[in-house]
């Protein structure tokens, strides 16, 4: 979605919002509502005197600098193994064997 955003938007920081097919524009939106992109307008006069209005849609200026930083973080990856918690549930039951488990264990003492 990124590099097909981007390929509108060329060396510029703006475009205008003709340019756009509907899907495209949708995903404009999409980009905005993340705090990516946003709008801006002006209005010229034509030469019959009328008022035209030209949409535009432009990154946030402070988009380089929170890409930069979230590029720079440090990530402490923190090792886990996932071998690590295999035999933790039943770790006296699994070296047992079936034929040495005892019936009753209490049958030979006095704790009846």
């Amino acid at each position: 979605m990124a590099e097909h955003a981007l390929g509108f938007f060329g060396f510029y920081n703006r475009i205008i919002d003709n340019a756009l097919e509907p899907n495209d524009r949708n995903l404009f939106y999409m980009f905005q509502d993340w705090d990516l992109l946003t709008t801006e307008s002006e209005e010229t006069t034509l030469w019959d005197g009328r008022e035209w209005r030209i949409h535009y849609w432009k990154f946030k200026p402070d988009l380089r600098e929170r890409v930069e930083a979230y590029m720079q973080r440090s990530l402490d990856t923190e090792e886990v193994d996932p071998y690590a918690d295999v035999y933790a549930g039943d770790a006296a039951m699994i070296w047992t064997r079936e034929s040495e488990r005892i019936a009753n264990p209490n049958a030979f003492t006095s704790d009846w």
